[in-house]
């Protein structure tokens, strides 16, 4: 399976709020996320603009991340505090370089 990667662009004066949102169901040790990873990010050339970067395993674990109530609930909430609608992009990854030169 090939891996995929979303991206959660937004426009929001409340960026604080949003991560906050995110920040404590992680803490509460709920059910583990399927995500790899995620990066949050401002645009510099655009204020007021976000990007959130989601890595997953393959296309199916995000399908079933976006399944969740929980994921759901989050994303009601986020949209809530965005000044427009978010706008997702769906990717599937075709290669990366890590950038590691090291030999082993």
């Amino acid at each position: 399976m090939a891996r995929f990667v979303q991206i959660i662009e937004f426009q929001s004066s409340r960026p604080e709020e949003i991560e906050a949102l995110g920040r404590p169901s992680r803490a509460e040790g709920g059910t583990p996320p399927t995500f790899r990873r995620l990066v949050a990010t401002a645009d510099r050339d655009r204020p007021g603009t976000y990007l959130t970067i989601v890595e997953f395993d393959s296309y199916d674990s995000a399908m079933e991340n976006s399944s969740r109530p929980e994921t759901s609930e989050f994303a009601a909430r986020m949209a809530a505090l965005c000044d427009s609608p978010p706008v997702f992009r769906n990717l599937d990854v075709l290669w990366e370089d890590a950038g590691d030169t090291a030999t082993a």
